[in-house]
């Protein structure tokens, strides 16, 4: 089932394509109809700007929103999203799931799980299910590649997906858009963006700090812009660390 992408922006937030695939796919299953799942997973790589797409719908969508973390329990996953809602958590796990359900089922907002491959390690991500379950809200899972993939072990949940939304890499639009957003010192020549793009590999928050440190060489030289030729040979952060020399 897909969705058209949704062209946003928001005040500190680049219009990325991610965050366009994100709301259309989690506005679609707030808006779907009552037979069809109510589950996205939005997966991909570190880097591309799966968590930036959250903070949008977050706030677009007026979400609830959690990071999961390692350390989690059954118990810590409701507490967290009670807290979140604003809601003092009752003494037992029953009673707390009864909670995030009806509020979620009478606010008709959805909830994100951000980091969501947490759960699946500690064997706790029927959590979802039956919060899902129980409240028929739409509920977005947000993790790394292969979070399809270890979600196939969990039939009850895999089934219950509406629609798997890969993270894009990014492209030259969504560099350009990333330009306009943080380069306010130094204007970064297209021939540098394209550049930076290439080196980066498509990787959004590689193309920030390579945005920055060109914002950086910019002012050293003692510029109000720079091309690829003011650039010359220094070198761009490609995530990898630095082999030694000796």
């Amino acid at each position: 089932m897909t969705k058209t992408p949704v062209n946003v922006n928001l005040s500190g937030k680049a219009p990325l394509a991610n965050v366009g695939l994100t709301l259309g796919a989690l506005n679609g299953a707030m808006k779907r109809p009552a037979h069809l799942p109510g589950i996205v997973v939005l997966y991909g790589p570190s880097g591309l700007g799966k968590s930036t797409a959250a903070t949008v719908a977050t706030v677009q969508l007026q979400a609830y929103y959690v990071q999961a973390k390692s350390s989690w329990t059954r118990k810590a996953v409701y507490q967290s999203i009670l807290r979140v809602m604003g809601i003092m958590p009752a003494k037992t796990i029953y009673e707390m799931e009864e909670q995030v359900a009806t509020q979620l089922a009478a606010s008709r907002r959805p909830l994100i799980v951000d980091e969501c491959d947490h759960l699946v390690a500690k064997g706790s991500i029927e959590i979802v299910r039956d919060i899902y379950e129980a409240s028929g809200a739409a509920i977005l899972l947000i993790g790394e590649e292969h979070l399809p993939a270890n979600l196939s072990r969990w039939e009850r949940i895999h089934n219950r997906v509406l629609e798997w939304v890969p993270a894009q890499y990014a492209d030259m639009d969504d560099a350009r858009a990333l330009r306009d957003l943080y380069c306010d010192r130094v204007a970064v020549a297209d021939d540098l963006l394209a550049h930076i793009h290439k080196g980066s590999k498509g990787v959004a928050r590689r193309i920030c700090v390579n945005l920055e440190r060109a914002q950086q060489a910019g002012l050293e030289l003692g510029r109000k812009d720079i091309d690829l030729a003011a650039w010359g040979k220094r070198d761009l952060y490609t995530g990898d660390a630095p082999a030694r020399t000796r």
